[in-house]
């Protein structure tokens, strides 16, 4: 059975009052089939510090089958190891089954489920391993993580040995966690970062560019960059920026973007991310001679020049255009816009029909819910199966 020590309201700081209605749904009707689930990760540590969580994760115990059953809003993704997305118009909510310690991914066996204490000892850091019941208000604490929160101290639950050689990316968690819960770093992981920084090198690009983005959209990023650093990694990750991080217009740059994004954060309407890039790279990049030149012909050189300065980071040529735009437009130019460019290419978000507005408020709503059938048009199927597909359906 399950050991954790057991933290009710009047001993942890978080109240269903910060919680997304719609995950407090999602769990609600979780449970009421009988099975276990939870808010988790890092809503629950933001709640702990009196933070306002961006996301709202969930842990349950049913599987990516059962939940996509039980949610017709719900989309099974991944490859490795399955999630289910819940859509609720724009906004997403990630539930994933507890996981077991017992996988093993070199005979493919990637899905083992298993129960919340294996999940728990799963976490990378122990201030993202507890387990919040909203229906009961309590607390689960299977790593000793409220005495980490107590401490102020970021410990590593997977072993040093080979956490970060096996996940690189970790390192780059472990600092922004430091400077985004003001916490300090154990010895050891201080340690195994510095040993192993240079691994950093075998993450794909992709991934790094996602970290990287979350750290411009975090509030933090000159408090994060800074660490970074400090310990031998942003070199690896943004190499020019590591060379100009100290001169003070950059420092000024960084501060005023992580206002900004604090700022949209918290009035709800999050900074665009092309004005974050703009922020970033106002005062790095430089022009020769602007008055001799023409608008177009500064844009063209401003976008060289932010690929350079960004590499190997990869983000939308788009937003990279818009970034440039308003460069531009801050020192008095306006270029022609070109209908072939990345930016009118630019995609626009169309209406989600798999989600819904909020489906704790139509709970919440007065009358029954009407139900519309609409006639499905049966397809035909052949008496011998062509495909896997046509095996299934017949």
């Amino acid at each position: 059975m399950p050991v954790a020590k057991v933290y009710t309201l009047k001993e942890h700081n978080i109240r269903n009052s910060q919680i997304d209605k719609d995950a407090l749904w999602a769990i609600k009707r979780m449970q009421s089939s009988g099975a276990e689930a939870y808010i988790v990760g890092g809503a629950v540590r933001d709640m702990m510090l009196g933070r306002r969580p961006k996301d709202f994760d969930i842990a349950t115990s049913l599987s990516p089958r059962q939940v996509q059953r039980m949610f017709w809003n719900s989309r099974i993704i991944g490859r490795r190891f399955r999630i289910v997305h819940l859509f609720f118009g724009n906004k997403i909510i990630e539930v994933t089954t507890f996981r077991s310690d017992e996988e093993n991914f070199e005979d493919g066996r990637n899905n083992m489920y298993g129960n919340v204490e294996q999940d728990a000892k799963r976490r990378d850091f122990s201030i993202n391993s507890l387990y919040y019941n909203p229906s009961n208000g309590q607390l689960l604490d299977f790593n000793d993580a409220m005495e980490d929160f107590r401490k102020r101290t970021i410990r590593s639950l997977i072993p040093l040995s080979y956490s970060f050689s096996e996940d690189p990316v970790r390192m780059i968690r472990a600092l922004k966690y430091q400077a985004t819960t003001g916490f300090t770093l154990s010895r050891d992981v201080r340690h195994a970062i510095k040993k192993n920084a240079g691994n950093i090198e075998t993450c794909s690009i992709s991934r790094l560019t996602e970290e990287v983005s979350k750290i411009l959209s975090s509030g933090y990023a000159a408090a994060i960059f800074q660490n970074l650093q400090k310990f031998g990694l942003l070199i690896y990750i943004l190499p020019i920026l590591s060379m100009y991080l100290e001169y003070p217009a950059v420092q000024e740059a960084l501060d005023l973007m992580d206002s900004r994004v604090k700022e949209g954060i918290e009035s709800g309407s999050p900074a665009p991310k092309d004005e974050i890039i703009y922020m970033l790279l106002k005062p790095l990049i430089v022009f020769d001679n602007p008055e001799g030149t023409s608008p177009d012909e500064l844009f063209r050189e401003g976008f060289r020049q932010a690929k350079i300065l960004i590499s190997p980071m990869t983000p939308p040529n788009y937003e990279l255009e818009k970034a440039i735009d308003r460069l531009l437009e801050s020192m008095g130019y306006k270029r022609s816009r070109n209908r072939k460019s990345a930016e009118a290419r630019v995609p626009r978000k169309k209406p989600n029909n798999m989600g819904r507005k909020s489906a704790a408020n139509e709970e919440l709503s007065s009358g029954p819910r009407k139900s519309r059938k609409k006639k499905k048009k049966l397809k035909e199927i052949p008496a011998e199966p062509r495909t896997l597909a046509e095996e299934h359906d017949l």
